[in-house]
């Protein structure tokens, strides 16, 4: 059976910031695809976790979890780890995983392991954030678009990128300061 489709307006980006984007603004309007198991599988299939992981309840809590611990460290200012709140919660989905390294006939593999599936996606994004952390933690960025709560990691060469989407934020920032510059 093929999966719902995606509304999101923003994916594609590393899994931590994805999760975070299961939240979008709509015509002023909160959206959360993250409701009820037939968003987690929307979100699962978009990640490619379909296949490993179930879109049930006990895996949407986690998930749920995971998330409000990632919104409550993005935004914070001199990150990685400013509120003690939300670092024990994200430790808290952490401590439910960990990485297994092994040897195999291609050479070393590190994969994760879970004692309990359903926490499986949620300590993927918390890892995925550690890893955006360790990489460059100053990339991790909030649309600069006053209306929006998407965020992005900064790919752009000089690292400047302000705008979730520049088709979208960045043209609705234009048209106001455009508008703004020609209005009497």
């Amino acid at each position: 059976m093929p999966a719902a489709h995606d509304p999101r307006p923003l994916t594609g980006e590393p899994l931590s910031l994805d999760l975070l984007n299961t939240r979008w603004m709509h015509d002023g309007t909160r959206q959360d695809l993250l409701t009820g198991p037939e968003g987690l599988a929307v979100w699962l299939a978009a990640n490619g976790l379909d296949a490993r992981f179930t879109a049930d309840a006990p895996t949407l809590r986690n998930v749920l979890a995971a998330r409000d611990a990632l919104a409550g460290l993005v935004d914070l200012p001199g990150k990685p780890g400013g509120d003690a709140t939300a670092v024990a919660r994200l430790d808290a989905v952490l401590a439910h995983g960990r990485i297994r390294a092994r040897l195999t006939p291609e050479g070393p593999a590190e994969e994760p392991e879970f004692a309990d599936p359903a926490w499986g996606p949620a300590w993927l994004a918390a890892r995925d954030y550690l890893d955006l952390l360790s990489a460059a933690p100053d990339r991790i960025r909030a649309c600069a678009h006053e209306a929006c709560v998407l965020h992005f990691f900064d790919t752009s060469r000089n690292g400047t990128r302000r705008w979730c989407s520049m088709a979208v934020c960045g043209n609705r920032a234009k048209a106001s300061r455009h508008y703004a510059r020609t209005r009497p």
